[in-house]
């Protein structure tokens, strides 16, 4: 595939309108309907302004996480999955592919899916729709605090898409794009399997605490891009209505980092178009290609690593196979404090050990 021509890319911020606040799922369906034509009008009219500001038609947006739903708070699994999850062809996926197809641009989005992996259950999945309505990938989130995710039923996920394609990258006309999901973006092995898979750009999808000062979030945004040289474009929410939470928790510091680390564009707070850049996927495999101490990912000496991994009592998969739908979500909570255990005792050993 040839080089891209340089484009524009924007991260949407942009108002989370949840639905919580509805107990029945017809309800719940009729604000996310209503939350899908107000993004589809903001998608449309940010991508006239972005083409007339920088002179480039935009070919990338992004939006935030979770955006048409917010996120489960009191709702049980069951109670999630019936108003907030979708069916892989439900009328979430049609409208986000038409928003793509409208404005002849790449849309990423973020949102809670059913998958036949576990039908009982739900997932927090990354989608990327083209300008052919085309769905160009599907990842399914790989690390959650109370979300089943791929790797709670990793043999039989593995075996359904196989190891190629569990931190998928869509070869696109303007470039090669990778997904990340909100605090995934802590973890550099998530970031770092990407690029190494050829991701150019980073479609990060979050809803996360805003602050004046840097989070960790923020300088792990930096951070990714640095270290794999590629633009990390990151849309967070405008706030998040509807719930007993201060809808303005999570509001603000979207952004577009450069290769290099450098914020090319960010947003202040409330709903904002401003988080709009140029992406010069040109000049950013000039970079790749060059042998030099700033070139990092060339640099990586992967198979040094694995044996540490290898050994650390670390987060084990499939750890929910076999057990059926959650009744709650405290299952979870015990994991985490029983893989905190095992690292303190790993961590403490003594060489006799």
């Amino acid at each position: 595939m040839s080089t891209p021509e340089p484009y524009s890319a924007f991260a949407l911020q942009t108002v989370c309108d949840a639905v919580n606040q509805d107990e029945r799922v017809e309800a719940a369906h009729d604000r996310i309907k209503h939350n899908l034509d107000r993004i589809g009008q903001e998608v449309r009219a940010t991508a006239g302004w972005t083409n007339l500001f920088l002179g480039l038609a935009p070919r990338l947006a992004v939006l935030p996480e979770y955006v048409l739903t917010g996120f489960p708070m009191r709702e049980g699994v069951r109670d999630w999955r019936a108003k907030a999850a979708f069916e892989p062809d439900s009328f979430v996926h049609k409208a986000l592919a038409d928003i793509a197809a409208a404005n002849n641009l790449y849309l990423a989005a973020n949102l809670y899916e059913r998958n036949e992996i576990a039908p009982e259950m739900y997932f927090q999945a990354n989608l990327l729709f083209g300008p052919d309505r085309v769905l160009h990938y599907r990842y399914l989130r790989t690390i959650s605090i109370t979300t089943p995710s791929s790797f709670d039923y990793w043999d039989r996920y593995v075996e359904k898409v196989g190891i190629e394609n569990v931190f998928p990258v869509a070869d696109t006309e303007i470039g090669r794009i990778g997904p990340v999901a909100s605090e995934e973006i802590l973890f550099p092995e998530i970031a770092r399997a990407l690029a190494m898979n050829g991701a150019e750009v980073l479609a990060h999808s979050t809803s996360e605490v805003a602050s004046p000062s840097l989070t960790p979030k923020d300088i792990a945004k930096r951070a990714r891009a640095i270290e794999n040289s590629v633009y990390v474009v990151s849309a967070n929410t405008a706030g998040i209505m509807g719930t007993a939470m201060p809808s303005a928790s999570a509001d603000g510091m979207s952004k577009i980092i450069s290769p290099d680390g450098k914020v090319l564009a960010d947003a202040d707070t409330g709903p904002s178009m401003n988080a709009a850049s140029v992406i010069d996927i040109g000049a950013l495999r000039a970079k790749r290609a060059r042998p030099a101490m700033t070139n990092l990912l060339m640099r990586v000496p992967g198979k040094a690593f694995a044996p540490i991994y290898e050994a650390a009592p670390t987060m084990q998969p499939n750890g929910l196979e076999g057990r059926g739908c959650l009744d709650d979500r405290g299952w979870f909570r015990e994991r985490l404090a029983d893989i905190g255990a095992r690292f303190a005792a790993y961590q403490t050993r003594t060489k006799e050990d």
